[in-house]
């Protein structure tokens, strides 16, 4: 009898043991396996936010060319709309002294420099006529306020029945390109 009970004491311990390591067998695959998942998710969630910010990034990036394009073709259109500036300038001095010979003219018809000179209007016509073709025009300034952006005053003067900054006389035309102002008119100003 002791034997007996011994053996089923030895098999049941056994049995237990049995038991206990299938348990822990099974515990340890449980852990392993919620170990795998953490990974996995921790693995998911920087896959996430590594494509998050890759799609913020080319988000930027596309913004960024949007705005080079922007200010590319501004740079161009305003490169288009002044592009004959130089030119416009160069002429300027040639119309200047065109004026200053219509200026000798004294109106008497029978003189020589008379005659000499109605070509030289003809010319200065063509001239101001091309200059307006091409939107050059003159800066408007006589018995007006004196602007800065338009006028530069090389000389002031006093006068009593003026107010003060008014533009007394144009000493040079001013003219303006377009909406640029490309040669401020020299003015004489008011005190």
């Amino acid at each position: 009898m002791k034997d007996k009970k011994k053996n089923e004491c030895e098999t049941n311990i056994k049995e237990n043991v049995s038991v206990n390591e299938q348990n822990i067998s099974v515990d340890e695959e449980k852990v392993q396996t919620n170990e795998v998942t953490d990974e996995k998710d921790i693995m998911i969630q920087e896959l996430k936010d590594k494509v998050a910010s890759l799609e913020e990034k080319i988000l930027r990036d596309k913004a960024d060319l949007i705005n080079y394009r922007k200010r590319k073709d501004e740079e161009v259109i305003k490169m288009l709309k002044y592009a004959n500036e130089d030119i416009a300038k160069e002429l300027l001095p040639i119309v200047d002294n065109f004026e200053h010979a219509i200026k000798l003219d004294d109106h008497n018809l029978d003189d020589e420099l008379s005659k000499f000179l109605e070509g030289f209007k003809m010319i200065y016509c063509n001239f101001v006529a091309t200059l307006e073709k091409y939107d050059i025009k003159q800066i408007d300034g006589s018995n007006k306020k004196f602007d800065p952006t338009y006028h530069q005053a090389i000389m002031t003067e006093k006068v009593d029945d003026m107010e003060p900054e008014m533009v007394i006389e144009i000493l040079q035309k001013g003219y303006l390109f377009k909406d640029k102002v490309i040669r401020p008119a020299m003015v004489k100003v008011s005190e």
